[in-house]
């Protein structure tokens, strides 16, 4: 067998090969229009070839000339194909270029078979020998047709077309791209242009080669394609990896959200679609296969948790992007279940709502427990204001009877001025004036006793911090003087109000001035002083002290004495400074204690102005 004839077989059997492999990927998925048309232009590529070795054999100009003709519907196969190719592979290639090209191959083909012998000779008047790679093989001689410009032009068009491509390609950023298949392409489509030329109009006498060119062209697409493919492979396997890493965490994360007790909601806004986990469901008494909406959701929420809970989704859909509450939800049957939700709002390009998914959890246990924290806080704060009491009790009753036997000597010596035929009575009405004056003073230790003794959950309103300190300084003031302490008060001018429950603020100052003044048993007469002490500390803060002339906190108990049950009193329970300090923090403020330089110890603590409150 001939070198002529085992070349041109190749090549026709290997563009055969790559063109039923790429058919088969066209098969498989029928969105591949770049395989498809790849295995178009291979299959052209091995019947031209065919055609090549045809009209080398030839023995007459007859059969060289039939060859020909048949020839052109291959080649027109292969430019429509490298013109589909360019468009679906490298998505460039003006549009108006790609229908120029087809347009005149097509009437190329169609003027092929009807002027002349075909569209390249008018007649074919012999053939030539001449050697090729060794051995004698034929070439046409006779009258060019002019009617083959049309399919010369088409040719240019195409290389034309294919340099546009490239060039949109490049400017894209995708350079081999450009160079491997657009450049290629070019390349390959230029040199066959140039050699049909050549031939066709007898400038040089060698035979068509024309599949040599077409052959380089599919391999550097074939290459391509190949090395998309492995791309493809190689992402997909990535991808299965991935979707096995992701279906592993999503399990995590499903074992987790289950321990936990999470019950997940999502919210598509553009689709207007709700999914929940069966937890999420069960949680707020919803079936497994009802439907979702927002209207039904704000429906299982207790009536007077919605409006905070609807402002609070707003505010998140309006570029907040995050919501957390705890609400309460009241189920169809009735019962009602604390529920801790905490969510976040995903927002598109537009700043548009496109995602929102959240948590709930059922805090019910919780709540109750606070709940009962708190009942048990208040029964604390209660006791420790009535164990105070008793401790003042012998003070307050002189306090009482104070007035009480200024009332009885009062009504006596009017009784006394009643007993005359003509009594004074300016002198009656003044000790009418003094009983009455007296009864009220008892009257409001009274009602300061009352307070205190009272059981009350914690009922803030603004408290004039001055009126506070001067009437806890009323109820310990009998007790202070019986113990010999001075007590001075010192309350900055024009303090703004602060955000309190006046009863528990005063149970903490009461209990501070009397840890204070008992820090003074043992002290020596002349200097024993407890000094109470409200200012600003800083625009939004109000500090009030109270300090002792005592011997100071020893300081490996310093960081106890707020210790539940830790005591340095024989008789003490160790309950009324965590209480206290538990009562400031529900304020919002602070209490601390420290040593004073030199003697003597100071309890401290902070409370937010009124109107830094009511701004939140």
């Amino acid at each position: 067998m001939s070198l002529v004839t085992i070349i041109w077989s190749m090549i026709g059997s290997a563009c055969l090969t790559l063109a039923a492999i790429s058919f088969l990927t066209w098969g498989r998925n029928r969105e591949a229009w770049a395989n498809l048309f790849f295995s178009l232009l291979a299959g052209g590529t091995a019947a031209f070839a065919f055609c090549e070795l045809g009209m080398m054999r030839a023995r007459t100009p007859a059969e060289f000339g039939t060859v020909l003709k048949w020839g052109h519907v291959p080649t027109w196969l292969i430019l429509v194909s490298l013109v589909g190719f360019a468009r679906f592979y490298l998505k460039a290639g003006r549009t108006w270029l790609a229908w120029l090209v087809c347009g005149l191959r097509t009437l190329a083909l169609v003027l092929n078979f009807l002027v002349g012998q075909n569209l390249n000779y008018r007649e074919i008047t012999g053939l030539r020998h001449i050697s090729f790679l060794g051995e004698s093989v034929q070439i046409a001689e006779g009258v060019p047709n002019p009617w083959m410009l049309v399919g010369q032009m088409s040719l240019l068009a195409l290389v034309v077309f294919l340099m546009d491509a490239s060039v949109t390609v490049w400017r894209r950023g995708d350079r081999h791209r450009a160079l491997a298949v657009g450049g290629g392409a070019m390349f390959f489509m230029f040199f066959s242009t140039v050699q049909s030329v050549f031939v066709f109009w007898g400038i040089v006498r060698i035979p068509i080669t024309a599949s040599l060119s077409f052959m380089c062209l599919v391999l550097v697409m074939g290459y391509e394609l190949s090395s998309d493919t492995l791309r493809a492979s190689e992402l997909a396997r990535r991808l299965q990896k991935s979707e096995a890493g992701l279906h592993e965490i999503e399990e995590r994360m499903r074992l987790a959200v289950e321990a936990a007790d999470f019950g997940v909601l999502i919210r598509d806004f553009t689709r207007n679609e709700m999914w929940a986990s069966d937890r999420w469901r069960a949680l707020l008494g919803f079936s497994e296969t009802e439907r979702l909406d927002l209207q039904k959701i704000f429906e299982r929420i207790h009536p007077e948790d919605r409006e905070a809970v609807h402002l609070m989704v707003e505010k998140a859909r309006s570029g907040y992007g995050v919501y957390d509450a705890d609400l309460r939800v009241v189920l169809p049957s009735g019962e009602v279940r604390w529920v801790a939700t905490r969510g976040r709002v995903e927002f598109d390009g537009a700043g548009k709502p496109a995602f929102a998914r959240s948590v709930a959890h059922d805090i019910s246990r919780q709540k109750k427990a606070e709940d009962e924290t708190q009942n048990l806080q208040r029964e604390l704060a209660h006791a420790g204001r009535v164990s105070m009491m008793g401790q003042l009790a012998s003070s307050l009753a002189h306090e009482i009877n104070q007035p009480l036997g200024a009332i009885l000597r009062n009504a006596e010596a009017a009784e006394l001025f009643m007993q005359d035929k003509s009594p004074d009575l300016d002198e009656v009405r003044a000790i009418l004036a003094d009983i009455r004056k007296d009864d009220q003073r008892a009257g409001n230790v009274i009602d300061r006793m009352r307070g205190m003794l009272k059981r009350r959950s914690l009922d803030k309103r603004p408290v004039d911090v001055g009126e506070l300190v001067r009437e806890v300084a009323a109820l310990v003031r009998s007790d202070a003087a019986a113990r010999q302490i001075t007590l001075e008060l010192t309350v900055a001018e024009h303090l703004p109000a602060v955000l309190g429950d006046p009863v528990h603020l005063q149970q903490v100052l009461l209990n501070l001035i009397v840890n204070g003044m008992d820090a003074l048993n043992g002290a020596a007469r002349g200097d024993r002083r407890v000094w109470v002490t409200a200012a600003l500390d800083g625009p939004k803060i109000l500090e009030i002290a109270v300090r002792d002339s005592g011997p100071g906190i020893p300081a490996d108990q310093l960081t106890h004495i707020f210790d539940p049950f830790f005591t340095t009193k024989p008789e003490g329970m160790g309950m009324g400074l965590p209480i206290s300090r538990s009562i400031i923090e529900a304020h919002n403020g602070r209490l601390w204690a420290e040593n004073r330089t030199g003697e003597g110890a100071s309890f401290r603590f902070t409370l937010p102005i009124a109107e830094q409150e009511f701004a939140k």
